[in-house]
């Protein structure tokens, strides 16, 4: 059939069916739509990669992940990013162990035993949490929750890893208890209807039917939490000291995003190639993360 030809059957199988156009049309926006994000993620790689790949090579791959100092602006520079590796670890991982456990259960209660009324209006307040600036964040941590830490622990600065954790467990709650009580309340109520009626309380009811049954929509938030951990940099240069030192609770510490944040204005020649190397080991290993936690959440459904 000529290419006219299959355009006039096209054409009067809409104006025999204007829904299907519409559909079509619909269709046709999301596969675009979707091409620009594959397509961004695609230019993102491909800039990082040509942008950071060659001080990686000039300075040496051993030597760049896995020295142990960064001086970039000294006469003789160093370039070692492994405390901005260990330090991004450790306050991702401390973060997600504190935010996770408390969004969950808090998602929990609100879908399963909160009053409507208290549900709403805690339903608000995490809503206006999530919706404050990074640099808010920051600037509590600073004022109060640095000073805290100085005096409950007895350090000489309280800006350090520790207080990095706790910002970064309180910027990703909102994130894991939205998404996670999405999913406890897409549960079909019969599920749980079936459990009470075989006997089990409401408490095993909630953990044991209708929290497995939401389990992939609370994976879903901890990726979230995750990703909003590694990523933040303006609340985290606030509150972690920024000081390139090995990984310590009480020690001020940089991470990857806030080593690039805080030298890229100045930066100039092989400086500012290796920020943009930082930028691609950030990146990587956020492929990494999501790429491991995609395969345990697909391993999960086979079990």
């Amino acid at each position: 059939m000529k290419a006219n030809e299959r355009f006039h059957v096209l054409l009067n199988g809409y104006k025999a069916n204007p829904k299907r156009l519409v559909e079509d049309l619909i269709h046709g926006i999301f596969l675009l739509l979707g091409l620009v994000a594959v397509g961004s993620v695609l230019v993102i790689t491909i800039y990082l990669i040509v942008s950071g790949l060659p001080a990686i090579l000039e300075i040496g791959p051993a030597e760049f992940l896995f020295g142990e100092r960064w001086a970039s602006t000294a006469k003789e520079p160093e370039y070692g990013i492994l405390p901005f590796i260990l330090t991004s670890i450790y306050g991702t991982a401390g973060a997600i162990v504190i935010g996770v456990p408390i969004g969950f259960f808090v998602a929990v209660y609100l879908a399963k035993m909160a009053p409507a009324r208290l549900k709403e209006v805690m339903r608000l307040c995490i809503g206006v949490l999530a919706g404050i600036p990074s640099v808010i964040y920051g600037l509590v941590g600073m004022t109060i929750l640095v000073p805290a830490v100085r005096k409950i622990f007895g350090v000489p600065d309280g800006a350090s890893l520790l207080a990095a954790i706790l910002v970064l467990a309180v910027m990703i709650l909102p994130s894991v208890i939205n998404v996670s009580l999405s999913a406890l309340e897409a549960v079909p109520v019969e599920y749980e209807q079936a459990s009470l009626a075989l006997g089990a309380t409401d408490i095993e009811t909630y953990f044991k039917v209708s929290v497995p049954a939401a389990k992939s929509g609370i994976f879903t938030a901890v990726v979230l939490g995750i990703g909003r951990a590694i990523g933040e940099a303006m609340a985290i240069m606030m509150v972690a000291g920024n000081v390139a030192n090995m990984p310590g609770l009480f020690r001020s510490v940089r991470f990857l995003t806030t080593a690039i944040a805080s030298e890229m204005s100045y930066s100039s020649g092989l400086q500012r190639e290796a920020l943009f190397s930082i930028a691609l080991v950030l990146f990587l290993f956020i492929m990494l993360i999501n790429a491991t936690l995609n395969w345990i959440k697909t391993r999960s459904r086979k079990i």
